[in-house]
């Protein structure tokens, strides 16, 4: 029987789809033993009330993520986070907004300071955690000695000390580290500012002021919504530098929800409850996302 060319076209289709699923077999054969099976296993934790000092495995349904929303220790875990979460992100983005327009000027060497701008970012949180608890060393610490011998402190003191100031001590470090990152996304922003633009307000007679607040930073709204939705969701997973720098010490002061998650899990041994904390972290960092991919949808259609 002679092909027509509709079966010829019907056949290289055929054999086109079977090629690209034969492509994205490994990939999927991956993503579901290393993604789908592990979350769908954590799940299933989380309805069990798992001790690894019990023998049996009761199943309690929601019962665990009814128990954390109850604890007082989680609430109390969360307002913590919540706080890092906002100062550290509204910090990062005034000074990354500064650094930025700073590193947007004409000037000899602006290319090298740029580059040096990076550095506390392309360290690991490790080193940067290590590098700041020497720094806020009560004996030892760079910080006391420079503030006691420019005379703005009369004696050492422990900067990890006290609850309070130790979560404020932890901020400072992370800003740090993330500062230079939102400085280059506003930068990469403030490159695509038409010249035209403040030219033409200049000659309308705007000042440097007028110019920041009705041209510079209407233009830089899609630059900061990302990185709302960037520093948002990381700041209120952070656990690394909490671990590295106090182990959510002293008295619980700088304990977050991941590592008030991961002591449930890992010092209590109660991984059901772990599990479902996990989870309630997740469902919590969906909703941002949610929240802010609507935000730049409607400034997407606003554009």
């Amino acid at each position: 029987m002679k092909r027509t060319p509709a079966h010829r076209l019907r056949g290289a289709g055929e054999s086109g789809t079977l090629l690209l699923v034969l492509f994205l077999l490994p990939a999927m054969v991956v993503t579901f033993g290393l993604i789908v099976v592990p979350l769908a296993d954590s799940f299933w934790t989380s309805l069990h009330r798992l001790n690894l000092t019990a023998a049996d495995r009761p199943f309690v349904g929601f019962g665990n993520y009814v128990e954390a929303i109850r604890d007082a220790g989680f609430r109390q875990a969360l307002a913590r986070t919540l706080y890092f979460t906002v100062v550290s992100t509204l910090l990062e983005l005034v000074l990354g907004l500064a650094v930025a327009l700073l590193l947007n000027q004409d000037f000899r060497g602006r290319g090298l300071l740029r580059a040096l701008v990076l550095i506390p970012w392309a360290l690991p949180t490790m080193v940067n955690g290590m590098m700041w608890r020497w720094i806020y060393h009560p004996q030892y610490g760079a910080l006391n000695a420079l503030l006691t011998q420019t005379g703005l402190l009369d004696s050492y003191r422990n900067w990890l000390g006290s609850p309070a100031l130790a979560m404020n001590m932890v901020i400072l470090a992370d800003v740090w580290k993330m500062t230079p990152l939102v400085a280059i996304i506003l930068l990469a922003n403030l490159q695509t500012i038409p010249g035209e633009l403040l030219e033409a307000a200049s000659i309308d007679g705007a000042g440097a002021w007028q110019r920041f607040w009705h041209v510079t930073l209407p233009w830089l709204r899609p630059g900061i919504l990302i990185v709302l939705v960037l520093r948002t969701m990381e700041a209120f997973k952070v656990f690394d530098i909490i671990y590295i720098m106090t182990r959510g010490g002293p008295a619980n002061g700088t304990q977050t929800v991941a590592y008030y998650a991961y002591t449930e899990a890992f010092s209590s041994l109660q991984f059901g409850r772990g599990a479902a904390l996990s989870f309630l972290i997740a469902l919590a960092v969906g909703l941002m996302a949610v929240l802010y991919f609507r935000l730049l949808g409607e400034e997407g259609a606003g554009a």
